[in-house]
């Protein structure tokens, strides 16, 4: 109960206060760095030319601006020790607490260019401290901040989990889908930022509440300044004022004192200019290296007897004292260093990351709540029929399109009433096919001809047995491409080959399906619907492009002996993730000139309308096939009707999200009659820079990174190094050095795609081996398997270790000879059970 009702006081707490925090934190971010902004944007203010002359000193300055704008009132004067430094002379302004600093040269005491930005940042200011609305505004942010102690606290609280491991508390788990995954982020990068936003909590109260300063001073055992006292004592000593002659005459006995007495070297020296003749002047400078901006030196000078009077060094103050004297750096995280202070930022601008999870999490439980309410007051209920037979539907899939067919079709098959259990084909055992009445397999053909990599265990196992399964009743689904020919749908053939030798009795033919079509798809629902006497629901491979700019190409091999590799950078307009691993699927489309060449060869107008989608021909024929046959049309709906989809086109992605760019390696392919392919001639060719690409991103789970730190051997030939690209740049980012690349290409003069990087990588220890097969450097052919088998020993030790092995690229040639390389190390039983417990995984076409 109690835990209960923290959680309602933290949600409803989030859901008000959470724009609030969120407002806060992302300005607090923007002006933890006000000066190093400043000084970015205004180098023209802040640097100047270095004169033969020395710097005119505060005395002339002073005289000087006295002279040229008498009605200025001078606060203090500024000199840095960098000969390119300006120097700073603080002006009396109204409305400004501590002054106007006014940028002069240093050798000239010329006004320099007005610093632009800084009414931004004091607008920033407002907002993180009182939203701009005064008194008002702060008793809102302060109530806010106190929110986020509790927010801290009570977060901790709830997440408790049973078991206690670094992993629960600290890392990710990306695998997690829809709320699960959304709570996981919420969770555990709040806990990265606990630390943080509990100093930034405590620290801002300083400014909000006088009994919370008052409570900070009297823990940390700092006696609190008393302002109002000093001001009194400082206006009773108050004596008559100095003339121009005299002040400037004080400043020049002071600075002269000051360097010669102060014995240290500073960065920066700021002198206060003296209202009352008391033979002493008050100045502050800054060492050549500052703990953060706010640690300044103070000493009173006494210029009649030429000695210091006070002198407090910043370095000298115990911790406590430190602290309470450096507010505003403890709060942004400059008082712990540069690297706290950056890493202070990230949890500042993660702020609305909590705001926007907390929400759609109360979202998706009022929903849930909903839904549960409609479902207990409504009457129908969806109910399996306890009659009916149970079906098992099991599935062989290398990208996933198989496993995601397999579950749509379990769907449908649920909302006719009837039961099904649905199980990948790696885990089906002998038990499962004897007591299974109804059987659907759901299988790719991977590479030319052959099962899945998961798939393999039940191929060379289960499939080579003969089981008595007379009492079994099957169909099979199979995918594959018919751009394959020779290989066509063949793993689904095996399966229904060695299913009729097994006696088991087929519902009806088996069913091929070419690219994820949907004609095929639906023969398949089809075939079902009568089989099961219910009319199925439709299913199909939803594919939804995201648009794409195409920013950048570039041909990584001029001169090589084979044909022409592109490397293709695109961008989107709108936040995208992918795992290293996954693919690219693009949508290719036609150049203008081959559409404008189809419109002539059949006489049709380029301004030509498609009334029933008030659509232009040529907008119309953008990803069509205009490469088949066209019979006599009447009207060009009935054209259209004759041209299929272009068939997409898959890439590895070679790059990760954090580099904000997707990365592809495409290599232009010519048809017999010359003609570029589809996806190549697009990406390389017919696409324009800054155009428009139709793209999804494909999740690849079988070609996935292992999310520890266990030694990876990546395989790969040709633009095969894009997926292994990606792989290592994510354990670059995680600082993973247990790698070993293994790539081969014709030429190294001309084919080592992404030499610099690889070698950056090999120089700084990314890659703890390197390896390389360019075939046609000698006279002797060397390929990769060649180089597996001349480290033969190396290999078996990093397999000793837990290592994951990654291939990558053709399956002709390199894939097949790497697969039986390392059979021939390891044996095949041992590279059998790498594939099933995922230490063996491949991207091969």
């Amino acid at each position: 109960m109690f835990k209960k009702v923290f959680f309602q006081i933290h949600w409803f707490l989030g859901i008000t206060a959470g724009l609030i925090l969120s407002l806060m934190g992302v300005t607090g971010a923007i002006y933890s760095y006000d000066q190093q902004i400043l000084k970015w944007i205004n180098h023209d203010s802040y640097v100047v030319e270095v004169a033969a002359t020395p710097k005119l000193t505060p005395a002339q300055l002073y005289l000087y601006f006295n002279q040229q704008q008498p009605e200025i009132e001078i606060n203090s004067i500024t000199i840095a020790s960098d000969p390119s430094a300006s120097s700073t002379v603080n002006i009396k302004k109204e409305g400004a607490r501590r002054g106007y600093n006014m940028m002069v040269n240093p050798y000239t005491a010329e006004v320099l260019p007005e610093v632009k930005g800084r009414e931004f940042f004091q607008f920033i200011q407002r907002l993180h401290r009182n939203l701009t609305a005064g008194e008002y505004g702060a008793q809102i942010t302060g109530a806010s901040t106190l929110m986020l102690i509790f927010f801290v606290l009570s977060g901790i609280y709830l997440r408790f989990p049973k078991k206690h491991t670094f992993k629960q508390w600290f890392l990710i788990k990306p695998k997690l889908k829809g709320r699960n995954f959304i709570w996981d982020l919420h969770a555990v990068v709040g806990t990265w930022v606990i630390v943080f936003y509990l100093l930034f909590a405590c620290t801002g109260l300083y400014w909000s509440y006088d009994w919370w300063r008052a409570g900070m001073f009297k823990v940390m055992g700092v006696e609190q300044p008393q302002r109002s006292q000093h001001n009194a004592e400082e206006n009773k000593n108050k004596g008559p004022d100095l003339s121009n002659q005299q002040v400037g005459m004080i400043l020049t006995q002071t600075w002269t004192g000051v360097n010669a007495n102060i014995g240290r070297e500073y960065s920066s020296l700021t002198l206060n200019i003296p209202k009352q003749y008391d033979q002493k002047v008050e100045l502050t400078f800054v060492d050549v290296i500052a703990q953060h901006e706010r640690a300044r030196n103070q000493a009173v000078y006494n210029y009649q007897e030429n000695k210091f009077e006070k002198f407090e060094l910043y370095e000298d103050k115990k911790l406590n004292e430190k602290i309470m004297s450096s507010m505003l750096p403890v709060h942004r995280g400059s008082f712990f260093g540069s690297t706290y202070q950056f890493i202070a930022l990230l949890a500042s601008l993660a702020m609305p990351l909590f705001f926007v999870t907390g929400w759609m999490l109360y979202l998706k439980r009022r929903k849930q709540k909903r839904l549960t309410l409609a479902a207990r007051q409504s009457l129908i209920g969806q109910q399996i029929d306890p009659n009916a037979t149970p079906w098992l539907i099991t599935y062989a899939s290398q990208t996933g399109v198989a496993e995601q067919l397999a579950w749509r079709t379990a769907t449908s098959l649920q909302e006719a009433r009837q039961p099904t259990t649905v199980k990948p084909i790696q885990q089906l055992t002998e038990q499962d096919l004897q007591h299974a009445q109804q059987v659907l397999f759901v299988v790719s053909t991977y590479g030319t001809g052959d099962a899945p990599d998961l798939a393999s265990g039940f191929n060379k196992k289960l499939m080579q047995q003969l089981f008595d399964l007379n009492h079994m009743q099957y169909a099979v689904l199979a995918l594959g491409s018919k751009e394959y020919a020779d290989s066509y749908c063949s793993f689904g053939h095996a399966v229904d080959t060695w299913l009729k030798q097994c006696k088991a009795q087929s519902l009806f033919e088996l069913i091929e399906v070419d690219n994820a079509n949907p004609h095929d798809i639906q023969r398949w629902n089809q075939a079902l619907s009568v089989v099961t006497k219910h009319e199925l629901h439709a299913m199909n491979i939803e594919k939804t492009f995201d648009r794409w700019t195409l920013n950048h190409r570039q041909a990584l091999n001029p001169n090589s002996l084979g044909q022409t590799a592109y490397n293709i950078e695109l961008t989107a307009t709108h936040d995208m993730t992918w795992h290293a691993g996954d693919i690219a699927e693009i949508q290719p489309s036609n150049s203008l000139d081959e559409i404008q060449a189809f419109l002539v060869k059949h006489q049709i107008p380029a301004q030509a309308v498609i009334k029933s989608r008030n659509q232009n021909i040529e907008h119309a024929l953008w990803d069509k096939n205009l490469r088949v046959e066209i019979q006599p049309f009447s009207d060009l709906e009935q054209l259209l009707e004759q041209l299929p989809t272009l068939p997409t086109r898959e890439y590895s992605i070679a790059s990760i999200p954090s580099q904000q760019v997707l990365r592809l390696v495409v290599r232009q392919h010519y048809d017999e009659q010359g003609q570029l392919g589809l996806g190549s001639g697009w990406l390389t060719t017919f696409a324009q820079l800054k155009q428009d690409i139709a793209l999804r991103i494909r999740t690849n789970e079988s070609f996935h990174l292992i999310d520890d730190n266990r030694p990876i051997i990546c395989i790969g030939n040709g633009t095969g190094i894009a997926g292994l690209m990606s792989l290592l740049q994510q354990r670059n980012r995680q600082n993973y050095a247990e790698n070993w690349l293994i790539f081969g290409e014709r030429q190294r003069e001309h084919d080592f795609f992404y030499q610099e990087t690889i070698q950056a990588w090999k120089n700084m220890g990314t890659l703890k081996r390197l390896d390389l097969a360019f075939s046609r450097d000698q006279e002797h052919r060397i390929y990769v398997q060649d180089l597996l088998r001349n480290n033969a020993e190396e290999l078996i030790n990093w397999i000793s270790q837990g290592a994951v092995i990654y291939v990558c690229g053709s399956i002709e040639g390199m894939a097949a000879g790497v697969d039986q390389a390392l059979i021939n190390i390891l044996g095949e039983a041992q590279v059998d059970e790498l594939r099933q417990t995922g230490r063996y995984r491949r991207d091969v076409y």
